[in-house]
C-alpha cells in the first residue's frame, strides 16, 4: 500500500497508527479520489475514540507525522518517563499549557508520558485547575490508547496500568 518513493513507511489494512493531533487510529485501507483534476491516493484511518474516519494523501501521510505504532522498546521508554521525578516549572500556567499542548499534539510518546508524569496529582497532593485536568486527561488518553495497543489490553485497563506506574513510582520517591 506504500508508494515507491515512501518505502520506510508501508501502511497495511489492519495495522494501528497513530496520528499526533487524533491519537490511535486503525487503518481501513485506501481510496482514490479526484480533486479538483487531481487524482489522489487517500489513506482512510478510523479513530474509533473520536468516532472519526480520517482521509490522509498517502503521500503525504510522513509529513504529516503520521506513524506506525510505537515498538515495545518505545514504549518501555515512555513508562521509565512516567516513573521519573516529575519536572513542574514555575512559569505562569499559560506558558507550560502551551508547552504541553505542543508536546501532546507531538506524537512522540515520550513527550506525552512527561506531560501524564507533571500534571500527575494524587488525591492528597491538593487541587488541580480544571484546565490543568483536561490537559492531564487528554495526555492520558492519547497515552493509554497507544499503550493499550502496544500491550492488546482495553483502554479502561490500560489506563489503570498507567496510573499504577505512576502511583507507585511518587511514592518510591517521597
Amino acid at each position: 500500500m506504500s508508494k515507491e518513493n515512501d518505502k520506510d513507511i508501508n501502511f497495511i489494512v489492519g495495522d494501528y497508527v497513530v496520528y499526533p493531533s487524533h491519537g490511535v487510529g486503525k487503518i481501513l485501507g485506501t481510496e482514490s479520489r479526484k480533486v479538483e483534476n487531481i487524482d489522489l491516493e487517500l489513506l482512510v484511518i478510523r479513530f474509533e475514540q473520536e468516532r472519526m474516519t480520517l482521509r490522509v494523501p498517502l503521500d503525504k501521510a510522513k509529513i504529516s507525522g503520521l506513524r506506525t505504532l510505537s515498538s515495545r522498546a518505545q514504549m518501555d521508554e515512555a513508562i521509565s518517563t512516567l516513573q521519573s521525578k516529575a519536572r513542574t516549572k514555575k512559569t505562569m500556567w499559560s506558558r507550560r499549557a502551551q508547552e504541553y499542548e505542543t508536546k501532546i499534539n507531538s506524537g512522540s510518546l515520550v513527550m506525552i508520558a512527561e506531560v501524564v508524569r507533571d500534571l500527575y496529582k494524587k488525591e492528597d497532593q491538593g487541587e488541580q485547575s480544571y484546565s490543568e485536568r483536561q490537559m492531564y486527561q487528554a495526555a492520558l488518553e492519547r497515552l493509554a490508547s497507544e499503550f493499550a495497543a502496544v500491550e492488546d489490553l482495553d483502554k479502561n485497563t490500560a489506563i489503570g496500568k498507567l496510573e499504577k506506574i505512576i502511583d507507585e513510582s511518587s511514592e518510591q520517591a517521597a
